[in-house]
């Protein structure tokens, strides 16, 4: 498993993921992107939602062509 910083946990894969109500995704991906900071619309797998959202209390860079 590799932590990035600001971003996903990436797990190398085939992943099984069970969560506390006991529904289990299956990935057989070779790497696979988990959210850690709980914002995909996907979780818990990560679908880059942190990249578009500011943390409360953090200042973010303006997006991408927004200056």
């Amino acid at each position: 498993m590799t932590v990035v910083p600001g971003g996903p946990l990436l797990v190398e894969g085939p992943v099984e993921v069970v969560l506390p109500d006991g529904t289990v995704h299956v990935s057989d991906h070779p790497v696979v992107a988990l959210c850690a900071c709980r914002r995909s619309r996907r979780y818990p797998f990560c679908d880059t939602s942190h990249r578009r959202r500011a943390r409360p209390g953090r200042a973010s860079a303006p997006a991408v062509g927004q200056e």
